[in-house]
C-alpha cells in the first residue's frame, strides 16, 4: 500500500519497513544474550519453568565486582557494592527475565514501547557498570540505548508486529488510542 506521502516522493523509502527489521534483529539479540543466562527447574518434579542459571547466578557478582573496581562514578559504584551485588541472585533473575521480556516484545512487536523502555533500563545499566571498561562497551551501549529510543519514539511494532495487527484487528480498541504500540 502506497501512502500520499511516497506518492508525492517516489524515492521514498518505507522506513517502517528498515526499522521493523532492526526491531527485530535487536530482539533476537537479547533473546540470545538472555538464552546463554537461563536454564530450566521442574516445579514439583514435573513443570519445566525458566530460571536464571547457576552459571549466571554465580558469574554476576565476580563480574561486577571487576567492574566496579574501576567504576568512576561513585554513586554507580556504591551501588553495585552495596546494593546489587549483595543481591545477585535476584539481579540475575531481574537480567535475564528482562533480557527475554525485552527480546520477545521487539521480536514480535508487541507492546513495543513499554518493552523499549525496559531495554533502556537494562542498557543504562550495562553501560554505567562497563562505561569505564573500553570503547568497545560503550559504543555497543549507547547504540542499544539509540535504538530503544527510537523504538519508543515511533510505532516500531505497527510494521510486521503484533501491535500493527492488533490495531488493525480491533480498530476500536484502546490499543489504537494507546501509547503502548
Amino acid at each position: 500500500m502506497i501512502t500520499p506521502h511516497e506518492q508525492a516522493d517516489p524515492t521514498q523509502h518505507r522506513a517502517d519497513r528498515w526499522l521493523a527489521v532492526l526491531r527485530v534483529v535487536v530482539g533476537l539479540w537479547f533473546l540470545k544474550s538472555a538464552g546463554t543466562k537461563l536454564s530450566w527447574f521442574l516445579l514439583g518434579g514435573f513443570v519445566p519453568l525458566p530460571t536464571a542459571s547457576e552459571r549466571w547466578i554465580n558469574f554476576l557478582p565476580k563480574r561486577l565486582l571487576e567492574y566496579a573496581a574501576t567504576n568512576r562514578l561513585d554513586w554507580y559504584h556504591d551501588f553495585l557494592l552495596n546494593a546489587v551485588i549483595p543481591a545477585a541472585p535476584l539481579f540475575a533473575q531481574l537480567t535475564a527475565f528482562g533480557e527475554v521480556v525485552v527480546g520477545l516484545g521487539l521480536s514480535f512487536g508487541v507492546v513495543t514501547r513499554p518493552t523499549s523502555v525496559i531495554g533502556l533500563a537494562i542498557m543504562a545499566n550495562y553501560l554505567l557498570a562497563t562505561y569505564w571498561v573500553g570503547l568497545c562497551q560503550q559504543g555497543f551501549h549507547i547504540l542499544l540505548i539509540a535504538c530503544m529510543v527510537a523504538f519508543f519514539a515511533t510505532p516500531a511494532g505497527r510494521t510486521w508486529g503484533l501491535d500493527g495487527w492488533l490495531i488493525r484487528r480491533f480498530p476500536r480498541s484502546f490499543l489504537s488510542r494507546s501509547r503502548l504500540t
